[in-house]
């Protein structure tokens, strides 16, 4: 081979079934099925060439800086299985196919900023965009790549055709890698705020994350589960409103008369007996008996009323935020159902 002589880029010509970023962001297994040898391909990567070598075994074929697009593909070839990796979904077929990234998807912030979020950085400015994989797999992070580890895999969302990692499991990435305080409670309240996932998924994975322990991370928390709050409770407002449902009591204590407290509700409608509580609770590191305890309460409260006669609802933020329709019919069937049982003990109703 003449090295002094310019070399034009080789052209993979089987790969011309794939997506355009695909032409331009290629494996070196990819390129031996091409019949392009590793030695070729370093050749095009010297000094000024028309190639480079973007991550260990990924090539981009063309001279500039990546795109978005191309670094994000280029992490995913890296990280996925060769077997996998740029493989179309259905071979030979006639139109264009992305590839199936097996065993590998975006996550931290870069999964964040896909997901939408405003408070991450573009993609073009993180250093490093991190990858999640089986815990067992053989892979170091490198430039440009951080290599994340779990067991199990959670299911892959598509954004974009990129498989990226859940709202919840990248937030827990993204706040492992980050010490400011305000930047970790952006994250978790926009999340919550922009309707991503709920506070109690985001604390789950917190927590399997063992993050729970860092002040920072636990200050943050105790915010996004307020603002959590909030949010159900407008929901619920709005379910009532928009479903036709008759207007309740809001936020009360019951007490029966001369007697104990017992307990305080979101909504309640005394003429019918029927009362609804919203079950905010999220798993926190380290409050296992908290949590059981708080449960018990949860429960000897509901046997305690139903026992006088009085229909709890219990209803999750996620269910109100999922299925609305769903919770309204609940509700409005436990109103009708009230004709058809005794009268409900008296009990005094008090704001909370």
């Amino acid at each position: 081979m003449n090295h002094n002589a310019p070399h034009p880029p080789l052209s993979p010509r089987p790969l011309r079934h794939l997506s355009e970023v695909h032409h331009r962001v290629v494996t070196a297994g990819r390129l031996r099925t091409s019949g392009v040898s590793v030695a070729e391909a370093n050749e095009q990567c010297r000094p000024g060439g028309p190639w480079q070598q973007i991550l260990p075994g990924v090539f981009l074929l063309h001279p500039g800086p990546p795109t978005s697009e191309e670094r994000l593909h280029a992490v995913l070839m890296y990280a996925a299985r060769e077997s996998a990796a740029g493989v179309p979904a259905q071979p030979g077929a006639q139109e264009p196919h992305r590839p199936v990234y097996a065993e590998a998807m975006i996550t931290g912030l870069a999964a964040l900023t896909l997901h939408g979020f405003s408070s991450t950085p573009s993609l073009l400015s993180l250093d490093r965009i991190d990858v999640l994989v089986p815990r067992m797999r053989r892979l170091r992070s490198t430039r440009g790549a951080r290599i994340v580890r779990t067991s199990p895999l959670p299911a892959a969302e598509q954004v974009t055709g990129v498989p990226v990692a859940p709202v919840p499991r990248a937030l827990a990435d993204a706040v492992t890698e980050l010490t400011d305080a305000g930047a970790v409670r952006r994250l978790l309240t926009e999340a919550v705020r922009g309707g991503h996932c709920e506070p109690a998924a985001v604390v789950r994975e917190l927590n399997e994350a063992r993050l729970l322990g860092r002040p920072h991370v636990v200050d943050a928390v105790d915010s996004l589960l307020a603002e959590g709050r909030a949010i159900a409770e407008d929901r619920l407002y709005r379910m009532v409103q928009e479903y036709g449902l008759p207007d309740p009591v809001w936020n009360v204590d019951l007490r029966l008369p001369g007697g104990p407290h017992l307990g305080g509700l979101d909504a309640y409608w005394p003429e019918q007996a029927v009362a609804v509580e919203l079950d905010t609770r999220a798993p926190r590191q380290g409050r296992r008996q908290e949590d059981d305890a708080l449960w018990s309460e949860y429960a000897r409260k509901r046997e305690h009323l139903e026992r006088l006669g009085i229909t709890v609802v219990h209803i999750t933020p996620r269910k109100l935020r999922d299925a609305m329709e769903q919770q309204a019919t609940v509700i409005r069937t436990a109103l009708m159902a009230s004709c058809d049982r005794d009268p409900a003990a008296y009990v005094v109703v008090l704001p909370r």
